[in-house]
């Protein structure tokens, strides 16, 4: 019978800690966007985050250049 306390004990515990890790997750922002980073990759020309379009197209001519030869 007292085997069943410890386990109880340390279930509770364990529950705990992981609740903590939660509560903790969520008020440093890690469940804020769940939707965006997933789809980032897909329209990723049109997000250019300020970065030269000049810059990023010469980028493009020398990357299709290599591939071309």
């Amino acid at each position: 019978m007292s085997v069943i306390y410890v386990l109880l004990a340390i279930s509770i515990t364990v529950a705990l800690v992981f609740f903590a890790a939660f509560v903790l997750s969520v008020k440093n922002g890690q469940y804020d966007d769940a939707y965006t980073p997933s789809v980032r990759m897909l329209f990723e020309d049109e997000l250019l985050d300020g970065k030269d379009v000049s810059e990023m197209e010469q980028k493009e001519i020398t990357q299709t250049k290599r591939t071309n030869q």
